[in-house]
């Protein structure tokens, strides 16, 4: 078990988490459903539900022919609830990595002279520069010869080319 200032949630913990959240809500779901819901072919889903079940986490009741019942088993309630605390802990730590990191180039921003961005980016790293921009005084705008934050993946750039050589804005 990994804490929260550890490595991230590792993304077949994360399947085990949405596995189990899905099959709570609805036991009679088909390995196909739950493929579906979770973006991943049903041989993967497959791989997962033996994996859960073989450490006890999960049962298998045959219905009819062809026909399964998920349980979750205590065991498994309580993976899944370790799961999602590690998750929301993950969240939480991400969230203020990145806002700190925001926070960061705003203050070269300000140096140089500026109050507002533009940024380049979209997902919840852009919605977070966002607030954070807003909650700094900073103006978020879609003018090319701001400065601007460029979002790639969980990456946060700061692009000064466009503006240093301008020095201050107008």
């Amino acid at each position: 078990m990994h804490k929260g200032n550890e490595m991230p949630l590792l993304e077949e913990e994360l399947r085990a988490l949405t596995l189990l959240d899905e099959i709570e809500q609805n036991p009679d779901i088909t390995q196909a459903g739950l493929a579906a819901r979770l973006g991943v072919a049903v041989g993967t889903v497959n791989w997962h539900i033996k994996r859960l079940v073989s450490k006890g986490y999960l049962k298998v009741k045959r219905l009819e022919r062809k026909k399964l019942r998920y349980i979750i088993t205590p065991e498994g309630l309580a993976l899944r609830t370790r799961l999602a605390m590690d998750y929301v802990q993950h969240s939480f730590d991400l969230y203020r990595k990145i806002r700190a990191r925001v926070k960061e180039q705003l203050i070269e921003v300000r140096q140089a002279g500026f109050d507002r961005v533009r940024i380049l980016g979209e997902g919840d790293v852009a919605e977070i520069c966002l607030l954070t921009c807003l909650e700094q005084g900073i103006a978020v705008v879609n003018d090319p010869q701001a400065p601007t934050l460029r979002i790639e993946g969980y990456k946060i750039r700061l692009e000064m080319e466009t503006w240093k050589e301008r020095g201050t804005s107008s």
